[in-house]
């Protein structure tokens, strides 16, 4: 096991190595470092898989690199989770050896892939504190290099936010660590098998310190400002590595903390669920009204992230309770949303990946009918669509199943508080889902089905995702579609990986028969998404095979006639149907939560009164409307602690003198001060 493992660090080194050594001026010479990347991911798969039979991996570094610390450890979570990442991680990596053969201009970029997913491998792997603490370091370094090499408009910014926000996450968690292990005497007291858990304030507050950490990673409001600009900054599909790989990192430690600690604090149960909530409306309410390719499927991921937080938050609700089933119940809905989350992410940045490089931009409008000159990409989109609007014969519509049967089980539950909190946020995620459908519907219709007014000249070369991105795109299509398919197959993979968290016989209660699915708790309802499979063909067969036999084969004569298109048949140019236009409704309904504004002025001045450039108001002044939304954290949150902290560091480079005596008067101020603070408490 150990082999798997220093072999996949091996591969991911080896591909640090070529991408500063070999020249990229040979387009097959720019694969080396991704393949490589990608022969780790693979190792570290059977690596996972190996753990969660059973032949679990531990390595003592101590010895070997003489320090106190270096342990590493995968069990059955670690190798659920080792699984997940990397899977994914293979077929973008495919994309990715595709994409640099072809645009691949400069070093750097198959460098931070590899330290991506190294971090990512020493985070799940981590057995003590210090391992993992590094990890995390690395991990956000890798995320501030993939955001910030393409050097493009606003990278630079996006590139140092990310950077901060892993910083604070990693202060976080080495926070709530030390409260740990301050009880402990010796080095062995890091190890996560010596951490004090003992109930008590200590407790309480390293808990809400870890899940705070590691929910900074997953875009959990208020974490969550990050997430949009990184993921539009970085390149082609080494996006999907950032949202359907490295992500679930974050996802792990919040297993990892529930494992360690037990049970949480009643408020901090509370904060979880109503804060999932918020964020997963908030998540896909912006990303509903956002025009650009690229922030649409990035704003979903906060959507995902509040999703998968519920469904954390139940199996805390549970562990608070002490209701095992309730805990297996909220973890299998959580993972399930994970792995369709994980999947359809990747297969979306890479599916776009080609539509951006064909066109030359993420506008919307731009990309109108773009899947039906690139089929290979059309078809990854409309998938992945359909799989994060939950719709049937995917794996989101299995996972947003469960998760909704999971916050349903509220009455099962003892306290007022926990109950009301376990309420809002069902009520919240399911409001999330019907917007998810209207969300994915305009990218499905407008890039996937869309007619262009006006071909635009084409560039096969250019936009094509090429073999291995094409192969890509199935394997993750793939993966979106069987995942509902062999849903039994599935839980009971989950169940294996969830054993150090709750016992897997519980996790497979989930299955009421060989095809059958119960959210654990029995006769509450059932859904069979495999059956689902047979039946929908099934009856779409019988009503063909009855409208033929009926018309006597006359449905098979096509009778072409100009298709209802809501009276927007010939128009064209900015008086059309756009992308901006149909989120219209959503900005009005949800104006208060993205706090839409709108603004009617004159535009005399900027257009020198020509006739026909728009609406006319009195006295013929022409008149412009404007709407957009607002980021309310952003806004109101980090804006004005971002102005306090620019005073604040205005007025200390004001000490900053330069003259010597001045220092002096600081220090002896200092000593002066100290010395009355234990003077005063000598007296007491």
């Amino acid at each position: 096991m150990i082999e798997l493992l220093i072999a996949g660090f091996a591969c991911l080194a080896g591909a640090i190595v070529w991408d500063l050594v070999v020249p990229i001026r040979v387009g097959p010479a720019r694969m080396g470092g991704p393949l490589l990347a990608a022969a780790g991911s693979a190792l570290f798969v059977v690596l996972g898989a190996r753990a969660m039979t059973g032949r679990q991996m531990t390595a003592d570094l101590h010895r070997l690199l003489a320090l106190p610390v270096g342990g590493l450890r995968v069990d059955h979570l670690a190798g659920l989770f080792l699984v997940i990442c990397f899977g994914v991680a293979v077929p973008v990596l495919l994309a990715v050896a595709e994409w640099a053969r072809r645009g691949l201009r400069r070093h750097g970029i198959g460098g931070g892939i590899a330290l991506l997913l190294a971090a990512a491998a020493l985070v799940i792997a981590a057995d003590d504190v210090f391992v993992l603490v590094g990890g995390w370091e690395l991990l956000s370094l890798a995320f501030y290099l993939l955001a910030g090499a393409p050097q493009r408009s606003g990278g630079g910014r996006a590139a140092m936010t990310a950077f901060s926000f892993g910083k604070i996450g990693g202060g976080l968690l080495l926070v709530g660590f030390l409260l740990l292990a301050a009880p402990q005497q010796g080095p062995g007291g890091w190890r996560f098998a010596d951490l004090a858990v003992h109930l008590g304030p200590r407790h309480d507050i390293a808990y809400a310190l870890l899940v705070a950490g590691f929910a900074s990673k997953v875009g959990l409001l208020p974490f969550h400002v990050w997430v949009p600009p990184t993921y539009a900054a970085a390149v082609g599909p080494v996006r999907a590595l950032l949202a359907g790989a490295a992500v679930n990192v974050g996802f792990y430690g919040l297993y990892r903390t529930a494992a360690l600690l037990g049970r949480p604090p009643v408020w901090l149960v509370v904060a979880v669920l109503v804060v999932a909530g918020i964020t997963a409306i908030l998540g896909i309410a912006h990303a509903a009204v956002q025009t650009h390719l690229m922030r649409v499927i990035a704003y979903s991921s906060v959507e995902n992230a509040g999703l998968i937080l519920a469904g954390y938050g139940v199996a805390l609700a549970g562990w608070y309770v002490g209701q095992p089933r309730l805990v297996a119940v909220g973890l299998l809905a959580a993972t399930l949303q994970v792995i369709a989350h994980a999947a359809a992410k990747a297969l979306l940045f890479v599916s776009a990946a080609g539509p951006e490089r064909h066109v030359g931009s993420d506008d919307l409008d731009e990309l109108v009918g773009i899947g039906r000159r690139l089929p290979a990409s059309g078809a990854g989109l409309a998938i992945g669509s359909i799989t994060l609007a939950g719709l049937p014969l995917t794996a989101g519509f299995v996972s947003e199943w469960f998760l909704l049967e999971a916050l349903m089980q509220q009455f099962r539950l003892t306290g007022l508080a926990v109950k009301v909190a376990m309420a809002v946020a069902g009520a919240l995620v399911a409001l999330t889902t019907g917007f998810a459908g209207v969300t994915f519907v305009r990218l499905f219709g407008f890039v996937v089905l869309g007619k262009r007014n006006g071909q635009a000249a084409t560039n096969r070369e250019r936009g094509d995702l090429g073999w291995l991105g094409g192969s890509a795109v199935a394997i993750l299509s793939l993966v979106c579609l069987a995942t509902a398919a062999i849903a039994p197959e599935v839980i009971r993979f989950i169940a294996a990986g969830l054993d150090p968290l709750v016992g897997r016989d519980l996790v497979t209660q989930a299955l009421n028969g060989p095809w059958v699915l119960q959210p654990v708790f029995a006769d509450f309802s059932i859904l069979s998404p495999s059956w689902l499979w047979i039946v929908l063909p099934g009856f779409l067969a019988l009503a063909a095979g009855i409208g033929l036999t009926g018309s006597r084969l006359a449905m098979l004569r096509v009778r072409r006639v100009p298709a209802w298109r809501s009276a927007t048949g010939g128009v064209a140019g900015h008086d059309r149907y756009t992308a901006f236009g149909y989120t219209n409704p959503t900005r009005k309904l949800l104006a208060g939560l993205l706090l839409t504004r709108t603004e009617l002025r004159a535009l005399e001045a900027a257009t020198g009164g020509r006739a026909g450039s728009g609406q006319r108001g009195v006295g013929d002044v022409q008149l412009g409307y404007t709407s957009d939304v607002v980021e309310a954290v952003g806004a109101f949150l980090y804006r004005p602690l971002i102005r306090w902290t620019r005073r604040v560091v205005a007025g200390v480079k004001r000490l900053q003198s330069g003259r010597l005596e001045a220092y002096l008067a600081y220090m002896l101020a200092a000593l002066i001060a100290l010395l009355a603070a234990v003077a005063g408490m000598g007296h007491r």
